[in-house]
């Protein structure tokens, strides 16, 4: 059996997908279950059961002889979640708890961390794991990631394989349910589809001109074959990027996809809203030197090649993945 924590979220469907693909069925499936706004991310797909995420710690000391590896993609995601506790309970403690059983019953585990524990790149987007103790992250959200992959570092009893995984700006299908959460080129799609334009935040920074603050974007797709590579791969653990590797503005990001729809660009430029300007990053971009160098050599999707792939052939149709 294959554990897949957030099975039923964008990044989870998408992983499950892959495994199917891939010839693997005997999976267990582990979220809230309740919100049904996620139900069709799960349609086709084939798994074993259904857990809810509350009874998943008594589950997997049942059933953990039968377990083969936990992929843990399941979390709070919101950025704009301030209530600490919620976070906490259920990114870093949540995760804690995971992270002991897998040592207790010998089980292989990889989790789902963020680049928004970087902040404001205040000390650059490199992997090594000696800087991770001075990250300084924007939000609660980023603290809650943050935190687990410190106290993951502090361990002396650890899974016998692990990695955190921090994943950049991830965009592609099954993200139809994530609303305010849903990646830029989602929101780009239904805005340029109902008004044939597109706003984009001015910049007021001066070294950065409007709609030339850049980010790693990365495709979901890209993402699921880096989990996959875990699955076989299991050594060199540790705290590894989880990007494109190459930077692109969001005005590159609006040219793919009005490339992609047909429709000839129009953008529009907007104040940042006042409450998020001190926050608000400039750049990021992932390191990948560190993936690379254990083995991983899969060709990242470009921003021209992920978004024509999501809006022509998700987006479009209204189709899952």
């Amino acid at each position: 059996m294959i554990i897949v924590t957030g099975a039923a979220g964008f990044i989870g469907s998408c992983l499950v997908q892959k495994l199917n693909e891939e010839g693997y069925t005997d999976l267990i499936l582990v979220d809230d279950f309740t919100k049904v706004e996620k139900e069709p991310n799960l349609v086709n797909k084939k798994y074993s059961q259904k857990i809810d995420r509350a009874i998943f710690s008594h589950w997997l000391d049942e059933n953990h002889r039968l377990v083969q590896f936990i992929f843990h993609i399941g979390a709070r995601t919101d950025t704009t979640e301030f209530d600490k506790s919620i976070l906490w309970q259920l990114n870093t403690d949540y995760t804690k708890m995971l992270w002991n059983a897998c040592v207790n019953y010998g089980l292989p585990f990889v989790y789902a961390s963020s680049a928004a524990t970087y902040g404001l790149g205040e000390f650059g987007y490199d992997d090594n794991e000696t800087n991770i103790n001075q990250l300084l992250p924007l939000n609660p959200y980023g603290e809650s990631k943050s935190e687990f992959d410190k106290w993951a570092l502090a361990q002396n009893q650890q899974p016998y394989f692990w990695a955190g995984l921090k994943f950049f700006n991830v965009y592609g299908p099954n993200e139809y349910h994530k609303a305010r959460m849903a990646s830029v080129v989602f929101h780009a799609y239904q805005q340029i589809k109902n008004t044939g334009s597109l706003n984009l935040f001015k910049s007021h920074h001066p070294d950065f001109k409007d709609g030339e603050q850049m980010r790693d974007f990365v495709y979901v797709k890209d993402v699921v074959n880096v989990l996959y590579f875990f699955l076989h791969h299991r050594k060199d653990a540790g705290i590894y990027n989880l990007g494109s590797g190459k930077a692109r503005t969001f005005k590159d990001l609006a040219a793919a996809t009005f490339q992609a729809m047909a429709i000839a660009p129009q953008i529009n430029f907007i104040d940042t809203p006042a409450d998020i300007r001190d926050k608000y990053q400039y750049f990021t971009e992932a390191k990948m030197q560190k993936l690379k160098a254990i083995g991983y050599d899969i060709p990242f999707h470009t921003i021209e090649q992920g978004v024509a792939d999501y809006v022509n052939n998700y987006l479009a149709k209204n189709n899952y993945l």
